[in-house]
């Protein structure tokens, strides 16, 4: 059984609570659960101590037993000074949809140039040249 502590969404429609719950990881999100060991109320300020309680000691009790802690619930032990979550690098998120798109076209066109340019250079023609189109009519 792989275990997860992840937070299971409650509250009312625009009004987010969450439950820090310690869940099988194939039942749903807000589904079955085995045990409760916090919550968060994101509408509070970052400042106010009721905003996030967590049970640090039974979250230890769990990642002992082998549970994975999500994103969120990773970035909570993070700041608790608990375990300790790995930096992300994803450089091309700053650039522009567009821009990667161009950049990318680019770098295949350099690559497919590149490979065009090395079969001339070997002196082999092109096998494709050879053999009919495959819509073309026989030569009669």
């Amino acid at each position: 059984m792989s275990l997860v502590i992840r937070m299971a969404r409650a509250g009312t429609k625009k009004r987010p609570f969450y439950h820090i719950v310690v869940a099988d990881s194939r039942s749903p999100r807000d589904g079955r659960f085995i045990e409760r060991i916090g919550y968060f109320n994101p509408l509070l300020p970052k400042d106010k101590t009721e905003r996030l309680k967590f049970d640090l000691e039974k979250a230890k009790a769990w990642i002992a037993k082998g549970a994975q802690p999500s994103d969120r619930i990773m970035r909570f032990l993070d700041a608790a000074g608990v375990m300790k979550r790995t930096k992300r690098n994803n450089p091309q998120k700053a650039i522009p949809r567009k821009e990667r798109k161009a950049q990318e076209e680019a770098a295949k066109a350099a690559a497919g140039g590149a490979a065009a340019a090395g079969a001339a250079a070997g002196g082999a023609a092109p096998a494709a040249s050879a053999a009919p189109a495959a819509g073309a009519a026989p030569a009669s």
